[in-house]
């Protein structure tokens, strides 16, 4: 064979290899809407749409999750037991579920925080608790100091610098390249088995609920713009907690913590208990033997929690 033979060969395989990847990438969109379509209303901040779903009536509590997630994270258990006595507004953050990303995909957590401030806003809610699941934790940090709520509830939450780094997912989509060439191949390709053993090791040593996964949505975690937005945030993560720790002491609100002494995702010894040196009107909550996700492990715990935030804040 010749060299111009190999040439042509290469580059024939090369776009087969970007027809199949765009052809893939449309399919996954188009399962992820089928399958699981937006559930709550549109709300407009900034000229972008943030997506949120409400239920129940009571104080107001809004519900931030985690990386990679959706606001189905809290529809698949927690927020029906929680609407007989508080107003659940569960969000989409910014780029995931389906609210739009915030432009050139901006991964701060205070842009974020300012903006599902402003959907829950014009929904009418006004001094709410507010609760955060691991990254949706920090979240909620950053609106905290922007504009104190009634009371925050972390769940598993990082709030501090960690040592080391991340793993090598994260490390190898921290570049614009690294994004640009594997984001949309691992969207198109990877399969959903190896989706489900990550879903499994969050949840470790637990372990997932029955039919947790197909009521997050695989196809929703599994978009491109998902994708792309996930690791942008998790890759600035760290500078943002380094500059936020500082302003910790400020928060005067009351502040429940609930974090499992055997997460290995944001260990607690490195997060939840020095952020209590930190904060002075905090209360932690220690589950021994439980994982990254408590909120489904341990629902009860994390409901104690937010009845005490609720008490404390004189909500309830």
């Amino acid at each position: 064979m010749t060299r111009n033979t190999l040439a042509v060969s290469a580059a024939l395989l090369g776009l087969g290899l970007v027809a199949a990847t765009a052809w893939r990438l449309s399919a996954r969109d188009a399962a992820a809407l089928a399958a699981h379509p937006p559930t709550g209303q549109f709300v407009t901040v900034e000229g972008l749409q943030v997506h949120v779903q409400m239920a129940g009536s009571g104080p107001d509590l809004v519900l931030i999750h985690g990386a990679s997630g959706n606001l189905r994270e809290f529809t698949f258990a927690l927020m029906a037991r929680l609407a007989d006595r508080y107003r659940v507004i569960a969000v989409d953050r910014p780029g995931l579920g389906y609210s739009d990303a915030l432009p050139d995909l901006d991964p701060s957590v205070a842009s974020q925080a300012r903006i599902l401030r402003g959907a829950v806003a014009a929904l009418g809610v006004e001094n709410p608790l507010v609760l955060g699941q691991s990254y949706g934790g920090t979240v909620a940090l950053a609106w905290a100091l922007q504009d104190p709520p009634a009371g925050l509830v972390l769940v598993a939450s990082p709030s501090l610098p960690w040592p080391g780094t991340l793993d090598p997912w994260y490390r190898l989509t921290s570049s614009p390249l690294g994004r640009a060439t594997l984001v949309p191949l691992v969207s198109a390709f990877v399969p959903q088995g190896l989706v489900r053993q990550a879903i499994n090791r969050v949840f470790a040593p637990q372990s997932a609920p029955k039919g947790y996964a197909d009521h997050l949505g695989i196809d929703l975690t599994l978009r491109r713009q998902t994708l792309a937005v996930n690791v942008s945030q998790i890759n600035a993560l760290r500078p943002q907690v380094e500059v936020m720790r500082k302003d910790y002491p400020s928060l005067s609100l009351p502040i429940e913590l609930v974090h499992g002494d055997a997460d290995t995702i944001v260990p607690m010894h490195v997060h939840s208990q020095p952020l209590m040196q930190l904060i002075p009107n905090g209360n932690l909550t220690v589950l021994p033997g439980v994982g990254h996700m408590p909120h489904h492990t341990n629902p009860d715990d994390v409901i104690a929690a937010i009845d005490r935030a609720a008490v404390r804040a004189g909500l309830r």
